[in-house]
């Protein structure tokens, strides 16, 4: 059962940081404390000087379009393999299965597509070279054939929880870890770095920043990937990140509108319901949308969730015509490009069948079609809707248009293609890994350290026990936490082993603490509980390491010391360590408060 105690507790405290918070155009509470105005170069909504897409020219281009062409490039869709023309074996067979063609190049042509979507299961993204060279095809694909537009190509590189390019490219801390570290400027410089990367491998959509205000502990797919639950101080770190994608030429995609980030059921695999009242909802949930507006946001996703407040139909918001054109369009005055969330989730299909969603999409006012399940079967539907007249071409047109404005904002029309050169210019240099380190030495929170266990005297080389649930690492990164945790440790001086649970109680004698690690603690008894419980009964000092979720300390016994490092990547497992040796201050704040444990914006002081 949820808690739903807990749920009206983060309520409460956004709403109230909300209410404290009003009419300020800088959050000033909470996690936003070392965030200044950042408005040096605020990106117009039709682009950055030197990019305003010339309308009437794309106008022609649309005119001269055949309708297939039109509603091709409204679709964008996976393709399976690392090669736009040599795929691995499986990989064309796949194509073949949900396509009927066998490369990424063929289904360019075939289908008149707008885009592409990167993903690591498709296999699409091995390595910034690999990916560079697919990006060159499948552009090449596109200017040879149909109408010669290029396309959008695009992934999910949130970072974070949610990474689909890993090593060499550069990782940052995620959403959740920004907003613990709390700097505008950090997050900004975060988003301009990653899009370089992403631009230099020809990506130049990015799924990013997510919009949401995390004010439920118990969602199941927003949570750390959301900046926090201030209203304010969120809204202030998408509008940063907005301009710094932008700033290095890729769009932004501010999600999941109207907000996502209290629910309790995940819309990959069911249909969230919002409860927010249409107050709460624009006191907690429309500001960061509407600071995305303001910053110039290229995009903006929807949400697979029904909002009864805002549409009592039943429909989720992808398909609400109230929604998406009555809120997102006509209140906030978005003027880019809507692209739907992924159409192959189960929370935009319950309702209507795969035939349907895209042409209700469509009708709602959105421009883009995230990922079909069928994307002959959408392609199909959508000519049939306008031949039949339920959709008119001139609402097709409107959208095409939108999206043409956005390549062309985003210099696609210029021709350059990516190429191992630019890859080895800008992905994962120095400087950017440096910057890495740096903004997540910041986000490292310490929670808890009544016995002054922390720092550990590095020059004592204490012996240090590292165990705990181990999760998949995100993309790219070296190990396993507890192994870089461990690793890190013994390169700062400590002698740190890694263990696994099972053995960590009978080792943990002789040990000067034990560190374990923990990974999104479901409330009630459970492994990670038990195994918390019976090293705090060997005497041996424990260390709580949250690796995700900041709400872990408030559903295991009190531990010697608490941290939080909203992520488990490379870049927060030194961070960590260096915490925890002294080489570092703490200096994260919580952006989110843990119910029934520590309030919002809850950090130690620096230690010495």
């Amino acid at each position: 059962m949820p808690n739903h105690a807990s749920r009206r507790t983060l309520l409460a405290a956004a709403a109230a940081a909300a209410a404290t918070a009003a009419g300020a155009v800088a959050a000033t509470s909470g996690t936003a404390r070392t965030a200044t105005a950042d408005t040096s170069d605020a990106l117009n909504p039709e682009g950055p000087p030197g990019r305003r897409p010339d309308r009437a020219a794309l106008r022609r281009t649309v005119d001269r379009m055949s309708l297939a062409e039109k509603v091709g490039q409204l679709f964008v869709s996976r393709a399976y393999g690392h090669s736009a023309t040599e795929p691995d074996p499986a990989d064309a067979d796949q194509n073949s299965a949900a396509f009927g063609v066998r490369t990424a190049a063929e289904l360019v042509s075939r289908y008149h597509l707008g885009g592409i979507v990167y993903f690591a299961w498709a296999h699409n993204t091995r390595a910034p070279h690999q990916i560079a060279t697919l990006s060159a095809g499948l552009q090449q694909a596109a200017l040879t054939s149909g109408a010669r537009i290029p396309l959008l190509l695009s992934t999910d590189q949130e970072h974070g929880a949610v990474a689909r390019i890993g090593k060499p490219a550069t990782l940052f801390p995620g959403a959740m870890a920004l907003g613990a570290a709390g700097s505008a400027a950090d997050a900004r410089l975060a988003a301009r770095v990653a899009g370089s990367e992403l631009a230099a491998m020809g990506i130049r959509q990015d799924y990013a920043p997510v919009a949401d205000v995390n004010v439920n502990p118990a969602n199941p797919v927003i949570g750390v990937r959301s900046f926090g639950s201030d209203p304010r101080a969120v809204a202030e770190l998408v509008a940063a990140q907005v301009r710094g994608y932008q700033g290095a030429g890729v769009a932004a995609t501010a999600k999941h509108f109207p907000g996502h980030g209290d629910t309790e059921t995940d819309s990959h695999v069911g249909l969230p319901v919002m409860r927010h009242t249409r107050a709460e909802w624009e006191e907690l949930d429309e500001p960061p949308f509407r600071a995305a507006v303001r910053a110039g946001v290229d995009a903006i996703m929807t949400a697979h969730i029904v909002f009864p407040a805002l549409d009592p139909s039943g429909d989720p918001a992808t398909l609400s015509r109230p929604i998406v054109t009555g809120i997102l369009r006509e209140r906030l005055g978005f003027r880019g490009v809507v692209v739907t969330d992924a159409l192959d989730m189960a929370g935009v299909r319950q309702k209507y069948g795969d035939d349907r969603v895209p042409v209700l999409a469509l009708l709602a006012g959105c421009d883009q079609l995230l990922n079909p399940p069928d994307l002959p079967l959408a392609h199909r539907s959508v000519l049939a809707a306008v031949e039949s007249g339920e959709l008119a071409e001139d609402r097709i047109d409107e959208s095409v248009l939108r999206i043409l404005e956005l390549k062309s904002r985003r210099g696609l029309f210029g021709g350059a293609h990516p190429s191992a050169a630019s890859v080895d210019a800008v992905v994962g240099v120095r400087e950017h890994l440096d910057a890495a380190d740096r903004i997540a030495a910041a986000t490292t929170t310490l929670l808890a350290n009544p016995a002054a266990l922390v720092p550990f005297d590095a020059g004592a080389a204490p012996r240090l026990l590292v165990t705990g649930t181990d999760p998949v690492s995100p993309s790219g990164t070296t190990g396993p936490p507890t192994v870089v945790l461990a690793r890190e440790l013994t390169a700062l001086g400590c002698r740190a082993e890694a263990v696994p649970p099972v053995r960590a109680a009978a080792a943990a004698a002789g040990h000067a603490a034990v560190l374990v690690c923990t990974y999104n603690v479901p409330e009630g008894d459970g492994p990670q509980r038990t195994l918390v419980a019976d090293l705090v009964a060997t005497g041996v000092p424990v260390v709580l390491v949250a690796l995700r979720n900041p709400y872990d300390p408030a559903r295991l016994p009190a531990c010697a010391a608490e941290l939080a490092t909203y992520s488990w990547g490379d870049a927060e497992m030194r961070a960590a360590a260096r915490v925890l040796t002294g080489a570092a201050r703490p200096r994260g704040r919580l952006p989110v408060p843990v119910p029934g444990r520590y309030p919002l914006g809850h950090g130690l002081s620096p230690v010495s």
